[in-house]
């Protein structure tokens, strides 16, 4: 292998894709505290929600599969990545699809799949970082000044959590990320993405767990709801964060993220090649 067609040099067009996506992205700071804000309001509504369930239960002796505090801490995190679900696909490449210039990105020598990948990774992460960020000091530090600390966000469970939880959300961008990239294939062959967008948000938010926690749905339906892919951007980091998985467990979970992340992404990469084969622009 010559200098030229080094893993370096063949990987450079798509790290520097993701640099520019990702730099471009963080220049949007109102948006970013906007959104802040609208999370930290729901957030607290959600709190207040669980508080009082579980001040009912408390009072009728049921129990439940995680703590107030566990689900507390569970509305913050879910708040704080709520714009890691791929509720909608890249609005520049949905541009690029109705303008037409999505004809430059086929004549790029690189593999189209890939740089859309790496730039929607890079519009996530720079979406995701700063909100996470501005939500865990809120969450994990103002709120206990205030001495509001049975309502904060709490820490995980141990170092080891800590840490397995890192990994998983790296996974959940990825996995996130492949399943933006399915979206930009269907509103490439579709022409338009409103109405994509408008199918896939109800489905992503309460199978992912954003809308409730997973863990406090049926009993009968948990093994199903841990192993479908949406589980991976949400509910598997959570039980992850709280200890809930440990061991050959944690590395199960992980696991389960990797093979819908290999699985959405040979899938895409397919149903890209075979949109982009019959795509005309302007009849061309």
């Amino acid at each position: 292998m010559t200098a030229a067609t080094s893993p370096r040099d063949l990987a450079r067009p798509y790290l520097a894709a993701f640099a520019s996506r990702f730099l471009q992205m963080l220049q949007y700071r109102t948006a970013a505290l906007a959104g802040f804000a609208t999370q930290c309001w729901w957030g607290g509504i959600k709190v207040m929600v669980f508080a009082a369930f579980y001040g009912h239960a408390a009072g009728t002796g049921a129990s439940s599969s995680m703590s107030l505090a566990q689900a507390i801490t569970y509305s913050w995190l879910a708040q704080g990545l709520l714009v890691l679900l791929p509720w909608l696909g890249d609005p520049e490449v949905a541009q690029a699809v109705r303008t037409g210039a999505v004809a430059y990105d086929r004549l790029r020598p690189v593999d189209a799949y890939a740089l859309w990948f790496a730039r929607s990774a890079g519009w996530i992460a720079a979406r995701v970082l700063p909100r996470v960020a501005l939500m865990a000091a809120f969450a994990m530090v103002a709120l206990p000044l205030f001495g509001l600390g049975e309502w904060a966000w709490q820490l995980p469970a141990g170092v080891a959590a800590g840490l397995a939880f890192v990994l998983s959300a790296v996974l959940a961008l990825l996995l996130s990320t492949s399943m933006v990239m399915l979206l930009n294939v269907a509103a490439t062959a579709a022409l338009n993405e409103r109405g994509i967008s408008a199918v896939a948000t109800p489905v992503v938010i309460v199978l992912s767990g954003n809308l409730l926690p997973l863990a406090m749905l049926p009993d009968g339906w948990q093994t199903a709801l841990l192993v479908q892919p949406l589980a991976g951007l949400m509910d598997i980091p959570a039980r992850l964060y709280f200890g809930q998985l440990r061991g050959w467990q944690a590395v199960g979970g992980l696991g389960l993220q990797a093979f819908w992340i290999a699985v959405l992404v040979a899938f895409g990469h397919f149903a890209m090649g075979r949109t982009m084969r019959g795509l005309q622009v302007q009849g061309g």
